[in-house]
């Protein structure tokens, strides 16, 4: 007898105590072999979260013809977040209400944003996926070992450096080195660990004799921003993911040459600690369905997709396949749209565009909302006005996915908070500009509360999917930017610094990077690069004031603005409230 989401109301009881309940009705993995139709050893055993075995599965099933593909991205968000990841959830749970072979395929969550203010990203309420406390914290190990594969690359840099200071190029060719000039003061890499540690973004390493290797300025980034979590997002499987491991930029010589991991020896050892990245892992909605985890957050540089593996073997197993793009429609779907698509080759036929009463006010001109603070009461009354002039920041992210030629579904993602007459107002809104509309209440009933919205997007699964990308890969770099500036952000034009004008002028002369893709990187608060603008920012220019590389996956990424690949740690913190239940080992706390 499978969870009902009836027991449960999410007003009274905490995400990890609905999760912990659900778990109590999941089938075995045994089950799950004879459920998902596998073979026995295309199942690797790893307690509740067991891996598929991508391999062996897709040569199975290669011939097979995809299921349908749902893509799940929003308006922009308030610092509150709008529950993409509860309405993918909660979608799920509904097409599983109707009957249909339904699985998901999203991201893994960070230690960083799990331990600081955050949370899981696993949903919430009646829409959430388990088991919680395994997807919470480390799931099976990908991310430690992009930590361990990134890191190699560091000691394999550091050590190489030490040995070129001790050492003439003869005592180097007798140890079968050759001296790579390694510029310290232009290292590209720094080390990563999975927190969010402020106090870790700049660091001095190398202190102590020569026997402690020597001083070089570094730094920590969170684990999630590796170019290897970008890399496992967009590699087509094992052999492609050895080749651009091959390829990461560690640091530079002394004449500007790139110094890559296959010119320090280690490329083939980080792969080895990378090889079981490559299957996915299964976990469940708590009504059951089966949602495939692979690759992790961090939206700006790591494409802020799940894995293109896990949707190609979503669409061999299920009839329809439900994922998520990080941050807002000009971010997360102009990436999922112009590079995943172009990547992988599948065509999605349905994005669904969460928004949220509160989002539509606060770019109405409503007041401004802050994590941890009391919202105001302009957010908790009905208050039409605001709705329908915040309307205009949905209306343009509706306009970005018609772009694609992929059909749009707007989803009310339902608040207690709200009242019935501003969900008919954004319906009528949502109808003038012709695109379908439901509200779902998924958050408190479950797939019962997303039955509509399960309806919408079956209805969109039926019509054709003109889809296209908004430019050929032919396109030079800055003529890609300003397109992307103009007909995704609204911007008037671009500017360029003068260091990000001739990187760019660079990068475009040098044919080794005409494959690459392009990664914006701006703030996901405003459609502009000031996060203060809300609603659809007019007379503006984008600033772009440098370009980073990411050579191993293939990514040029121009920066509109400042981005850390560190996060701090909040004052008041989720680990403050997580705790151990040392009589059954069962965890509290997580959300």
């Amino acid at each position: 007898m499978p969870y009902n989401p009836r027991s449960m109301d999410p007003t009274k009881y905490k995400d990890w105590e609905i999760a912990q309940e659900a778990e109590k009705y999941l089938p075995s993995v045994e089950e799950w072999v004879e459920k998902l139709g596998l073979e026995k050893d295309e199942l690797i055993p790893y307690g509740k979260t067991p891996k598929l075995n991508f391999l062996k599965i897709m040569n199975r099933l290669k011939d097979k013809p995809d299921g349908k593909y749902i893509e799940v991205t929003a308006i922009t968000p308030t610092p509150l977040g709008e529950g993409k990841t509860t309405v993918s959830m909660g979608l799920i749970q509904g097409l599983g209400v109707k009957g249909k072979n339904v699985g998901g395929a999203l991201r893994q969550p960070s230690g960083g944003p799990t331990m600081n203010v955050k949370g899981t990203a696993a949903g919430g309420g009646n829409a959430l996926l388990i088991p919680m406390t395994e997807f919470s914290l480390g799931l099976t190990g990908d991310i430690n070992d992009i930590t361990n594969a990134h890191n190699l690359a560091m000691v394999a840099l550091t050590s190489r450096y030490q040995h070129e200071c001790n050492y003439t190029d003869e005592e180097l060719a007798k140890r079968g080195l050759r001296r790579l000039d390694i510029d310290p003061k232009n290292v590209e890499m720094g080390w990563v660990m999975d927190f969010a540690a402020q106090a870790l973004r700049n660091i001095i390493i190398g202190l102590g004799g020569k026997k402690d290797g020597y001083p070089m300025q570094s730094r920590f980034g969170i684990s999630v921003s590796s170019e290897l979590m970008a890399i496992l997002a967009v590699s087509r499987d094992l052999a492609d993911m050895r080749e651009r491991i091959g390829k990461i930029t560690v640091a530079y010589d002394r004449t500007g040459k790139p110094i890559t991991t296959s010119d320090l020896d280690v490329a083939g050892a980080m792969t080895a600690w990378m090889r079981n990245t490559i299957n996915p892992t299964l976990c469940y909605s708590v009504e059951g369905q089966p949602v495939l985890i692979h690759a992790g957050p961090f939206a700006n540089i790591a494409i802020g997709q799940n894995s293109i593996i896990s949707d190609r073997l979503g669409l061999k197993l299920f009839d329809y396949v439900v994922t998520e793009s990080g941050f807002a429609a000009d971010i997360g779907f102009e990436k999922f749209w112009n590079v995943k698509c172009r990547l992988s080759g599948n065509i999605p036929n349905v994005s669904v565009i969460v928004a949220t009463i509160r989002a539509l006010k606060m770019h109405g001109g409503g007041p401004a909302v802050a994590p941890g603070r009391p919202l105001p009461a302009e957010y908790t009354e009905e208050n039409l006005g605001l709705v329908e002039k915040g309307f205009e920041n949905l209306r343009h992210m509706i306009g970005i996915v018609k772009k694609s030629g992929i059909v749009p579904v707007v989803c009310i993602n339902a608040f207690y908070t709200d009242t019935k007459a501003e969900h008919d107002l954004v319906r009528r809104l949502c109808e003038e500009e012709g695109v379908r509309c439901a509200v779902s209440n998924h958050w408190m009933y479950g797939g019962e509360g997303a039955a509509e919205l399960a309806d919408v997007v079956l209805d969109a699964c039926n019509e054709p999917s003109n889809y296209k990308p908004l430019y050929p890969l032919e396109m030079p770099l800055r003529q890609r930017v300003e397109m992307i500036a103009k007909e995704v952000y609204g911007a008037d034009g671009v500017s360029w610094s003068p260091v990000a004008e001739a990187k760019a002028k660079k990068f475009e002369a040098d044919p080794q990077f005409a494959d690459f893709q392009t990664m914006m990187v701006k703030t996901h608060l405003s459609l502009s690069h000031d996060p203060t603008l809300k609603g659809v920012p007019k007379g503006w220019v984008l600033p772009i004031r440098d370009v980073l590389v990411y050579s191993g996956a293939k990514f040029l990424c121009p920066m509109a603005g400042d981005i850390s690949l560190m996060p701090g740690t909040a004052s008041d913190p989720a680990y403050r409230r997580i705790d151990v239940d040392v009589n059954t080992g069962e965890v509290s706390g997580l959300f």
